[in-house]
């Protein structure tokens, strides 16, 4: 099990990326502040392994990316993990911070989901079972997308993977929906999704519109199913690509950059 998923059973109140990304900053810089926090606010890494001495011992705590946040290095199971304490010493933060312009994970949780993730998988472990199909159901060339179906980079992506099946006739594009923790109500929207095998009711979930309930008819198992998979090959957030040879690629791509990688 990853770090990340047994410090979240640690932490129920845990934030998330986007709380992280788009809220107000927990301190205020008062007149005359020079911009060092660490000039009003500092730990000790005695302080942090006290503090923190449930979860695992901390091997280094130094200022995060993040103004306002102390990145934390420690051990958890025989594993290196990171997270992020507030400067209020109240809140742990589990997960990876991002940089909005880039989109990629920076300070110690990118090189965290460098360790996590997996560059390629066999595909012949993929399936098609319990995905929604894009393109050409009969096209020879196969392109497997995991996406949320409350994600904005997944809904501007699928924007892009409908331009790419016009753009490639013989392509058949397997969507497999992978609620994310950080979208509550995820889970039960590809319940329902998968359940009618709609790619309508999942672009209504993109444009924000409101799905029907989930039901005791809307199973649970095919989502399970994707979930288990995707945590198995270290496949950690959405939307992630896996190409016809097995590589695995993160992140948002337009329907030019997919086009050029299959190409290869």
């Amino acid at each position: 099990m990853s770090f990340a998923k047994n410090l979240t059973r640690l932490f129920a109140a845990c934030f998330t990326l986007v709380a992280i990304a788009f809220a107000a900053p927990a301190f205020a810089m008062s007149e005359g502040c020079s911009g060092d926090c660490a000039s009003c606010h500092s730990i000790t890494l005695q302080e942090a392994s006290g503090l923190l001495k449930e979860i695992g011992p901390v091997k280094d705590v130094k200022p995060a990316p993040v103004r306002g946040l102390y990145e934390v290095t420690f051990e958890q199971a025989g594993k290196t993990g990171v997270a992020y304490l507030d400067y209020g010493k109240k809140h742990i933060i589990a997960g990876q911070v991002f940089d909005i312009a880039s989109r990629q994970p920076v300070g110690g949780s990118a090189q965290q989901a460098k360790t996590e993730r997996k560059e390629r998988l066999d595909p012949a472990t993929l399936t098609t079972a319990d995905a929604l199909i894009l393109g050409n159901p009969k096209g020879k060339k196969k392109l497997f997308v995991f996406t949320d179906p409350e994600c904005p980079y997944c809904a501007k992506a699928h924007v892009e993977l409908k331009k790419l099946a016009a753009l490639e006739p013989d392509l058949a594009i397997y969507i497999k929906l992978y609620p994310l923790k950080m979208h509550p109500k995820a889970y039960d929207k590809s319940r329902v999704i998968l359940a009618q095998g709609s790619l309508e009711l999942l672009e209504k979930s993109f444009a924000g519109e409101p799905l029907p309930t989930a039901t005791d008819k809307d199973a649970r198992k095919p989502v399970e199913e994707t979930i288990k998979f995707a945590e198995s090959n270290g496949i950690v957030s959405t939307p992630t690509l896996v190409l016809p040879d097995g590589k695995i690629l993160v992140g948002y791509k337009d329907a030019a950059a997919m086009r050029e990688l299959l190409a290869r």
